[in-house]
């Protein structure tokens, strides 16, 4: 099993978003997604070896469904076109998410749209110490890596009881602290594929700590 087979299945079942074809390719389904559990189950070890701050997330913790919610998205095909994973998971800690699709590969981390008591305590840090912040966001390797945060959702204004003169206006302004980093399927379907992705997590790190310090404290 390869991800090369993973495309291929994801491929076939975008063409035949059915639970009828699935039904009747269940098989290969488990072999493809008990290959991507083995691939986070080895990915998870070497994490914890490199993090000491690192939570152990099995593979099985972390892959979330391949079906799409239809109850609060109807017009949703009945099947995701990727396999998604979220590993270091702890309750409070920003995300490191891997997605592997057939329209878009990429691992991202941090906070994407947190809830209000979490924006809050983000925007208070910057608040005391956005230049800390900003020292890491805009680090030369950091930049290559993710290039901006994510700025879905951005305020036109400043948040409440902020100045719009403040200093750090331009990330108060953020609704989600995010980044991402693509990759290509020839990327993925390579040998050093989890050495990459190692890379990114440990060019992240210094950016989630800032961040996780921010809502724990």
């Amino acid at each position: 099993m390869s991800f090369r087979k993973l495309f291929e299945f994801l491929r076939e079942l975008n063409r035949n978003n059915n639970k009828e074809w699935m039904d009747e390719h269940r098989d290969e389904y488990h072999e493809v997604r008990d290959f991507f559990i083995d691939w986070l189950n080895k990915m998870d070890i070497r994490l914890a070896g490199i993090d000491p701050d690192y939570s152990p997330t099995t593979g099985k913790q972390a892959i979330n469904r391949i079906n799409n919610n239809l109850l609060f998205h109807p017009d949703k095909p009945v099947y995701k076109d990727h396999f998604g994973a979220g590993l270091d998971k702890e309750k409070g800690k920003g995300d490191f998410y891997i997605h592997i699709g057939i329209n878009e590969s990429f691992v991202a981390g941090g906070f994407y749209r947190p809830k209000k008591s979490t924006l809050d305590s983000i925007r208070a840090a910057i608040d005391y110490n956005g230049d800390e912040f900003k020292k890491i966001i805009n680090k030369k390797t950091f930049r290559q890596t993710f290039e901006d945060l994510l700025e879905d959702d951005k305020l036109k204004t400043s948040p409440k009881s902020y100045s719009k003169d403040h200093k750090h206006i331009d990330l108060l302004r953020n609704k989600s602290f995010a980044v991402m980093h693509r990759f290509t399927q020839k990327e993925i379907q390579q040998d050093d594929f989890q050495e990459k992705v190692i890379e990114v997590y440990k060019e992240m790190l210094p950016f989630r700590r800032y961040l996780n310090n921010a809502v724990t404290v």
